[in-house]
C-alpha cells in the first residue's frame, strides 16, 4: 500500500479507515466513477471497493445511481464530513445521557448478583492503587487509620490526595490515633472534607488502615506493603455496622482527648 498522504492522515483521524480514505479521495478527484475506475484509480481490488463504497454511501459522503455492474458513485459536498460528524457527537451525547441513568441500576443488579471479589495490589504502586479507587465512592467513606503509617509510606502522595478527595465531593469520616501527626491532621478536617474522631495512641494504632465505602472494604497493610479490596454488599454491610458502633466509642473519647487538653491549657 502506497505512503498515506496528509489529506488521507486527517481522514483516518476522523475515523475513516485507511482504504476508505483512499477511495474517498479518488472519488473527490474523479467526481464521479464505476466501481471500476474508482478502484483502480485507489489501487485496491475491486471486491473490496465494493465494500468500502457502500460504507461511504452509508455515511452520505457519496451517492450511487444507475445498476450493477454500470453504477454510477459521485462524491458528495465535503460539508456532509461536518454533519457527519455533529451527528456523531450528538449521537455520543444521547448515548451518555442514557448511560449515566443506566449505569446505576446495572451496577445495583451486578452488585445483587455478583460474587465478592478479592483484589490484591503489592508495592509502592499497589498501595496508591487501592487508594485510587477510594476516589470512585459515592458516599462518605469510613476510616481507621494511622496517619504515621500512611504519610511514613507516601509521603508525597497524601497531599494531593486529600485535596483530590475533596475535589471530588467525598467526604471521610476516620477514627485516627491522636499522636502529633493525626492531631495536625485533624486540624486540616475543613479543608479536607473530613470528620475526625481522635482515640487513645497509646491504646491504638489501627494498622493496617480501613477504609469501608460502597460495596467495599479496603485495607492497606504498610508493613507488608499490600492492599486489598474486598468488593461484598454483605461484608461491607457488616463492616459499616461495626463502624458505627466504634465510631460512637471513638466519638466519646476524642471528647475527653480534648476537654483533657483544655484543662492543661
Amino acid at each position: 500500500m502506497a505512503q498515506e498522504s496528509p489529506l488521507q492522515k486527517q481522514l483516518i483521524s476522523l475515523g475513516l479507515q485507511a482504504r476508505m480514505a483512499m477511495v474517498y479521495l479518488a472519488i473527490l478527484e474523479m467526481g464521479q466513477g464505476t466501481v471500476t475506475e474508482i478502484t483502480r484509480k485507489a489501487g485496491i481490488n475491486r471486491t473490496t471497493g465494493y465494500s468500502i463504497l457502500d460504507n461511504l454511501v452509508a455515511r452520505e459522503m457519496i451517492s450511487v445511481s444507475g445498476k450493477k455492474p454500470k453504477q454510477q458513485y459521485t462524491a458528495e459536498d465535503p460539508e456532509k464530513i461536518l454533519k457527519l460528524l455533529q451527528d456523531e457527537v450528538a449521537r455520543g451525547q444521547e448515548h451518555m445521557s442514557i448511560a449515566q441513568k443506566l449505569v446505576p441500576e446495572l451496577k445495583s443488579i451486578y452488585q445483587k448478583g455478583a460474587r465478592p471479589r478479592v483484589i490484591f495490589h503489592e508495592g509502592t504502586e499497589g498501595m496508591e492503587e487501592v487508594y485510587e479507587d477510594t476516589l470512585t465512592s459515592r458516599e462518605s467513606i469510613r476510616a481507621f487509620a494511622s496517619i504515621e503509617d500512611m504519610h511514613g509510606a507516601l509521603p508525597h502522595y497524601f497531599p494531593q490526595y486529600y485535596k483530590r478527595r475533596a475535589g471530588k465531593g467525598i467526604s471521610i469520616r476516620a477514627i485516627i490515633p491522636a499522636n502529633p501527626a493525626g492531631m495536625e491532621r485533624a486540624s486540616q478536617d475543613k479543608d479536607e472534607s473530613r470528620e475526625t474522631a481522635l482515640v487513645p495512641a497509646d491504646k491504638f494504632h489501627f494498622s493496617p488502615e480501613i477504609n469501608i465505602y460502597d460495596n467495599k472494604v479496603m485495607i492497606a497493610s504498610w508493613r507488608e506493603k499490600l492492599g486489598i479490596i474486598i468488593e461484598s454488599q454483605e461484608i461491607a454491610e457488616a463492616m459499616k455496622e461495626i463502624y458505627e458502633l466504634a465510631w460512637a466509642e471513638a466519638k466519646r473519647l476524642d471528647m475527653d482527648i480534648k476537654n483533657k487538653t483544655i484543662s492543661q491549657v
